[in-house]
């Protein structure tokens, strides 16, 4: 609105696509060739910035001849795009004195989302557009704390400050502060848990603020290990699908109902304070957490968000200098912020990496996991609607917004929908590999020919339960982003239900 040029790179012709001087809706799992495509006509073009490449970069030798493969032509026709569209995103891009980068879950929610991350670092690396404002790779979260919970360990190869386990004095240095030897072996990923547990070699399990059951891909393997298990704790706000399956419920407290902090995706340290009394029986996570510690054995003595972030000082240098206190002042605080008159950093790699030189990553396109065939013809993606937030908990709570949109649906492309005999509102049957669902079908042309989409907020007509559940060999999430279908119209009548009323469903 201010007269940024805008290039969105979407499956999908969302909302904000419409607002795009240039929308490529590339076909789901083709991320890599895209970005190396880019390279490829930078390089050519004369648009690199070789002077930083040559004084901050390390590896480019070995990018060049890797891009040079990924001809912008051939390029073009996998992803499904113009070639020209190509050509002009790349020349956007390269000649802007500013270009941020931005992400999120479409390019992460693959069995290459690592390389696909790294793939966009590249891209920017080559035109110099690090360390600068407005300039960048930058990934939107997509809740509210999952940088804060990045940044607290929430890992099993890092403790707080992404510090890892095996370098030098950092278990020390976590031991002196807490009092206790620590274990030495890597934990498992969330997604590694379920199979574990179905195996017998995770017995007991404690999740709080998570819904696997609605969230996770393949309902039935998520479901098979928690009723595995010898003991599930849930805390919660609500008695959720998984909930509903645990031996004990503790009932947990809103975000509005205690103290404390939510790390952005700018990593700004933003101070929660407390509005409203938790209701019943509720209590502080950080008051079970600690009661559990202390009925466990270890004489846990923090007792408010302001001691916990004090104790976080101790040990994350990043956030060395981090405090209620200063938060309360007013101050403003991005991490790394290490001592007490420190400003905060609100941009990273200026002047140098914190590796030293930054790496350009050799990155290679490789197919999904699952494509296409002849029994499942239509990819499909899944991912948020505007109105509902995650797994539905609260925002089916809101009357509002359940007017809006109160039921699961899936688009489908128009051609396809009429090749189907299937048209806007009819019941569909949506199978995969793993399972069947129920859904109500969209048709337009919000996606392309041969692809599909669905949101995951809605416990019936799921379709995770349909999803593929392969993740990413590095950081085990999983392929949401693609995933192959059968779609087929039922006998069964619509639905009631709302789905935005007589307007199509807003994405995001």
């Amino acid at each position: 609105r201010a007269g940024a040029r805008l290039v969105v790179v979407d499956p999908r012709r969302t909302d904000l696509a419409s607002m795009a001087e240039l929308h490529l809706p590339i076909r789901p799992g083709t991320d890599i060739a895209f970005a190396n495509a880019l390279v490829n006509i930078i390089i050519s073009r004369g648009w690199a910035d070789e002077r930083f490449i040559a004084e901050r970069t390390e590896g480019f030798e070995a990018l060049r001849g890797i891009v040079a493969g990924y001809e912008p032509e051939k390029v073009a026709r996998l992803c499904h795009i113009p070639v020209a569209d190509l050509y002009r995103t790349a020349e956007i891009y390269a000649r802007a004195e500013r270009a941020p980068i931005i992400y999120c879950l479409g390019v992460t929610e693959h069995t290459s989302g690592t390389q696909n991350v790294m793939a966009l670092s590249n891209l920017a690396m080559v035109v110099g557009k690090y360390g600068r404002p407005g300039c960048g790779i930058n990934p939107l979260r997509g809740q509210n704390n999952v940088q804060g919970a990045c940044d607290m360990g929430c890992e099993p190869h890092n403790l707080p400050g992404y510090q890892r386990y095996d370098a030098p004095g950092v278990m020390e240095k976590f031991e002196r502060v807490w009092g206790r030897a620590l274990p030495r072996e890597t934990g498992l990923r969330a997604t590694q848990v379920f199979g574990a547990a179905a195996e017998g070699r995770v017995r007991g399990l404690f999740i709080f603020g998570e819904d696997p059951i609605v969230t996770d891909p393949n309902t039935a393997h998520v479901r098979a290990g928690l009723e595995a298990l010898d003991l599930l704790v849930v805390d919660e706000l609500f008695m959720t699908p998984t909930a509903e399956l645990a031996d004990v419920v503790l009932p947990g407290s809103a975000y509005v109902e205690k103290e404390g902090t939510f790390s952005n995706t700018e990593r700004r340290v933003q101070r929660v304070r407390k509005a409203v009394d938790a209701p019943g029986d509720a209590r502080l996570d950080t008051w079970i957490f600690a009661e559990l510690m202390r009925r466990m054995g270890y004489p846990e003595t923090l007792d408010t968000a302001a001691d916990i972030m004090d104790e976080i000082a101790l040990v994350d240098p990043d956030f060395g200098g981090i405090s209620h206190a200063r938060l309360d002042a007013g101050e403003s605080l991005q991490w790394p912020c290490p001592s007490k008159d420190h400003p905060g950093t609100p941009i990273l790699h200026v002047g140098a990496f914190k590796r030293g030189r930054g790496y350009f990553y050799p990155t290679e396109y490789q197919e999904p996991d699952e494509a296409p065939d002849e029994d499942y013809p239509i990819l499909m993606s899944t991912g948020r609607m505007l109105y509902h937030y995650n797994n539905g908990a609260m925002t089916h709570r809101t009357e509002g917004l359940e007017r809006l949109a109160s039921q699961s649906y899936i688009q489908l492309n128009e051609t396809d929908a009429h090749a189907l005999g299937i048209a806007q509102g009819d019941r569909v049957r949506v199978s995969s590999r793993r399972g069947a669902i129920e859904t109500q079908a969209w048709v337009g042309d919000r996606v392309g020919e041969g692809e599909a989409f669905m949101t995951f907020h809605f416990a019936e007509g799921n379709p995770n339960v349909v999803a593929n559940d392969a993740t990413d060999p590095l950081c085990f999430i999983p392929e949401f982003k693609v995933c192959a279908v059968r779609v087929a119209k039922t006998a069964d009548a619509p639905v009631p239900g709302h789905l935005s009323g007589l307007h199509e469903p807003a994405l995001l």
